[in-house]
């Protein structure tokens, strides 16, 4: 296996959002490096099943139409 043509594949630890840790390899930063995530799958509603606060506004078309309702006469 070439040196040149391959990234450093080191070991790095990550805090999740939690404030736990654990130890991985990766080619992030340099080895020791400390990687905190901001989102996790402790955390975030796509890993956890919750539905958050999301709200559905309707589709792009019927925003602008009730954006600009009334600015332009209907024939």
């Amino acid at each position: 296996m070439k040196k040149e043509g391959h990234p450093n594949y080191h070991f790095v630890e990550v805090v999740m959002t939690d404030g736990t840790r654990y130890k991985t390899r990766s080619t992030a930063g340099k080895e020791g490096h400390v990687i905190a995530l901001d989102i996790d799958p402790k955390t975030h509603p796509a890993w956890t099943g919750g539905t958050g606060v999301s709200l559905d506004r309707g589709g792009r078309l019927s925003r602008f139409k009730d954006k600009f309702k009334g600015f332009v006469k209907q024939q």
